[in-house]
């Protein structure tokens, strides 16, 4: 329980942030069909090594970053838009990934690449996810204001500088870098949880870019230490606990907001009177 309290905490720290910059540039659902396309690559590596975390990382890092790239070259060379691209490779992506993991392994080798087993985080895998809790939130520094602008006004940065294309696609490898580690924890079809759903109900808490990040850290962080604790308590299954603990934060945040809540909207506050 403690590993898996570290492992989720590095998690919480920097998945949100990332999960924040994608709901701004409206590409929310693009982190579910990274996710499922870093599968591929990391039962490349199950089928090579077994159930090597060196091999599974480096698989799902190369293969996520291959069907980024290769989306946005379809995107800039044919007629598709980005969000169509995703999804055509995203499904072949999946289909592969669950094709190999089966001709290689059991049920219980897919259920583990699926569904993730957060409660058997090793020391190399905390080590993973510090690392990339610590490259993200680095990164992120040195390419705020450039990501910022590109997120508000590309063809403005485009105009004024060439840093556009650089900024955009080393923000989706710190897309594909966050939902690797959050495959080693929660799996393939809960990693994008914890990257979202924090980004997502911090947006009713503050209006500034700076405060929905750090709000969005807190949340993700509240919902990896309720989801551990109702799963020690209740007997529950780890990963699904702490992503519907973080869809509970944000049915609570939806509700009472204070920036656009359904509670906020319909108590209007008595305007003032002469």
């Amino acid at each position: 329980m403690r590993r898996a309290l570290a492992g989720c905490l590095a998690l919480s720290v920097s998945a949100p942030p990332v999960g924040v910059f994608l709901m701004l540039r409206r590409m929310s659902l693009m982190s579910d069909a990274m996710a499922h396309a870093i599968l591929p690559g990391a039962a490349a590596g199950f089928v090579v090594a077994g159930l090597s975390l060196p091999a599974m990382t480096i698989g799902g890092l190369v293969a996520g970053l291959a069907v980024a790239l290769l989306a946005g070259a379809v995107t800039r060379t044919t007629v598709l838009r980005e969000d169509a691209s995703l999804a055509a490779f995203y499904l072949i992506s999946l289909a592969g990934g669950v094709l190999l993991v089966s001709l290689r392994g059991s049920q219980v080798d897919l259920m583990h690449f699926l569904f993730g087993s957060v409660l058997a985080l090793d020391d190399p895998a905390l080590l993973l996810l510090g690392g990339i809790c610590t490259l993200t939130l680095v990164t992120l520094a040195l390419i705020y204001r450039p990501l910022v602008m590109e997120c508000v006004d590309p063809l403005y940065l485009r105009s004024v500088s060439r840093a556009g294309g650089p900024v955009h696609f080393a923000f989706l490898g710190l897309v594909v870098v966050n939902l690797v580690g959050g495959f080693q924890a929660l799996g393939t079809l809960l990693a994008v949880g914890l990257m979202l759903l924090p980004a997502v109900a911090a947006r009713f808490w503050a209006r500034e870019l700076g405060a929905t990040m750090a709000a969005s850290v807190v949340i993700a962080v509240l919902a990896s230490f309720a989801g551990l604790s109702l799963s020690y308590r209740f007997d529950l299954p780890t990963g699904p606990a702490i992503v519907l603990s973080a869809g509970t934060l944000y049915l609570v945040s939806m509700l009472a907001g204070p920036q656009g809540g359904l509670l906020r909207r319909l108590v209007r506050p008595r305007h003032l009177e002469a």
